[in-house]
């Protein structure tokens, strides 16, 4: 009986903690495909495009990969910086998330911001010193 007792008590607060790992490992894993997916597909965009073009299929693409997840991604959380122009022969495209996964379990009515680990993923591509220049950069 104490045994059973004790197996509980041990049981709950690590079933809690392999949730929220689970969690962070989820938004982790989705964070670095989709900063990669959105770097690859805002340096391969069709000739002829535009610069907002390019930002949109980013932004597109990190979406789709942040979905396979099962998270949602919104246009603030996702932030695209060329250097030193975008789509230009030698520059690279940086892409960085920023999102926070929410501790599981955890009600909104005890009031204030809920607890969260903050994610973060940065992927640069570069656009290649052989291409032709698109866009209006």
């Amino acid at each position: 009986m104490e045994f059973s007792w004790l197996a509980l008590l041990l049981m709950v607060p690590l079933i809690y903690v392999l949730l929220g790992v689970f969690d962070v490992q989820r938004a982790s894993y989705g964070a670095t495909a989709a900063t990669r997916a959105a770097g690859r597909a805002f340096v391969i965009v069709p000739d002829g495009s535009t610069e907002e073009e390019a930002r949109g299929r980013a932004f597109e693409a990190a979406k789709l990969a942040m979905k396979d997840q099962g998270m949602e991604l919104s246009p603030g959380q996702l932030s695209i910086s060329c250097s030193p122009a975008c789509l230009q022969p030698g520059s690279t495209v940086t892409v960085t998330l920023e999102t926070s996964v929410r501790l599981p379990l955890i009600p909104d009515a005890l009031g204030g911001e809920p607890p969260a680990i903050r994610v973060s993923s940065a992927h640069t591509e570069p656009y290649g010193d052989y291409r032709e220049a698109k866009g209006d950069g």
